[in-house]
Parts: C-alpha cells; structure tokens; sequence
C-alpha cells in the first residue's frame, strides 16, 4: 500500500508551517462557470499560491453547501460538467500541488464504487478525497478502498461533534482534519463565531501531528489571517466561486480569483 497522497499533503502543510504561516486551500468547483473557465481558475490557483485544492465534483444534491456552491453545482451540471470534468481539473494541477477531490458518496457509488472511483481519482493525481456525507463507522469498505489506493480520506468535524467522537476521528484521519467553522452550510459570513479558537485547539489537540484546517464562512483575507493565527489550514470557499462566476470569460474569472487570493497569501504571511 502506498502512501504518497497522505504525504504529498502533509508535506504542503509543513511547507507552509515551515514559512511561519498556514497552508491556503482554496475550493473550487469543477467546470464552473464552464469547463475552460474552471481549468482557468485551477492554474490561476497555483499561481496566486494556493498550496493545496479542494476540488469539487458537481453534484445535483449538495447536502453540505450553501445557496453560492449549490448554483455552481447546478450551472456547471447545466454546462455539461461530469466527474470526467473534475479528473481533467485535477490532472492539469495535480503534478504543481496536492488536489483533495470533495465528493459526495452517491457519486463514488455511481462511478463503479469506491475501488474504481479510487482508481480514477489516483489517475488522475489526486492525493485525497473529502466525502462529507460519509460518517465514522458508516461504509468503511469505501474508506478503506480509498486508502488502499493512496488517498487520503479526510474527515470532518463540526461544533456539534461531541468531543469523545472527535477524538475518535482523530484516530482514523489521514491528511488532515476539515473542521467546520460553524454549524449550517457553507457560506460567506460577517465574522467569525467567537468560540472558533478554543474548538481548534480542542481539535489540535486531539489531532496530534495530523493538521487541522478551517472552512465554512471565510470570507475576506483578514478572517483568513485571523483563523491562521490559530489552525494549521485556511479553506475558502463561497468567496472564490462567487468571484468565479463574475467574470465573463475564462481569463476574466482567473483574474477575479487570483486577486483575491494572492491578497489572502500576503494576509497569512502577516
């Protein structure tokens, strides 16, 4: 078994510590506005300083995401966009920087299950995968086949985790922990919820030397560096795939989101 997709993302997470800051990962979601737009938004990604991505496969049911990715979902899926549309994002950045696929379990199930998926997924440079709707103790088989392919399978934890099981999904996470900011779905918000400091390091804690990176609600540079102060991972959103969607053509939306995130760079390096 091997275990390079689990390394190639902790390795960017060390990269980023050893800089004295946390590793940026930016979501995106696969041919959104459309297909040449979002290869144009990946590259823009990599060169603007993302050190990892989390790519989203379109879905018609996003039980995770809010009103800004739930119309990404629907537009790219209008646009033609498949799972072949995520493989041909990943394979195009994968080889610059780790490309952690979000999923949901239907869409594994559909594509030949979780060993075929998992098959496709390391084809195409994939070093993880986040599945949100699969629970700790829930269709382990899917689990397992992921990590006897090399992915890393990357869990969540919310506020409402209690604290024995976050403990125990501590134990089996691989890459790093997602720990969801807030209870809903995602979403640009206002500010921060005030208790976010202590539940990351109540997390950090049980985590060990596996990272904990923040999404859910991140929406400005200076809430990146505030949440940078204190997890390992910053993970932005609904802000970039709004900023996606602005532009008009497939440069204009690789501008719109470069900027943003080359500011958030500078902000974590502050």
């Amino acid at each position: 078994m091997t275990i390079a997709g689990e390394q190639r993302i902790r390795d960017a997470f060390a990269a980023a510590k050893d800089e004295g800051r946390a590793a940026l990962m930016p979501y995106m979601m696969a041919g959104f506005p459309d297909r040449e737009s979002g290869l144009a938004v990946a590259r823009a990604y990599v060169d603007s300083g993302a050190d990892l991505i989390e790519l989203g496969v379109p879905f018609s049911d996003p039980l995770a995401d809010g009103p800004t990715i739930h119309a990404a979902d629907t537009q790219a899926l209008a646009e033609g966009a498949t799972l072949r549309t995520a493989l041909e994002v990943c394979e195009a950045v994968s080889d610059r920087i780790p490309v952690v696929m979000m999923v949901y379990v239907n869409m594994v199930l559909a594509h030949g299950g979780a060993t075929e998926f998992a098959r496709l997924a390391g084809a195409a440079g994939a070093a993880g995968v986040i599945i949100p709707d699969l629970p700790l103790g829930e269709a382990e088989d899917v689990r397992d086949a992921f990590i006897e392919a090399g992915l890393a399978v990357v869990p969540l934890v919310a506020p409402t985790t209690s604290p024995a099981r976050r403990a125990a999904i501590a134990k089996v996470a691989r890459g790093f922990i997602y720990l969801v900011s807030t209870t809903g779905t995602t979403g640009e918000r206002g500010e921060l919820p005030p208790a976010l400091a202590q539940f990351v390091a109540d997390t950090k804690a049980d985590a060990g030397e596996t990272p904990v990176a923040v999404g859910f609600g991140i929406a400005t540079p200076a809430q990146a560096a505030e949440v940078g102060k204190v997890a390992d991972g910053v993970i932005i959103g609904s802000r970039l795939v709004r900023a996606a969607g602005e532009g008009a053509t497939p440069a204009e939306s690789a501008d719109g989101v470069a900027e943003f995130l080359a500011e958030t760079r500078v902000s974590l390096a502050g």
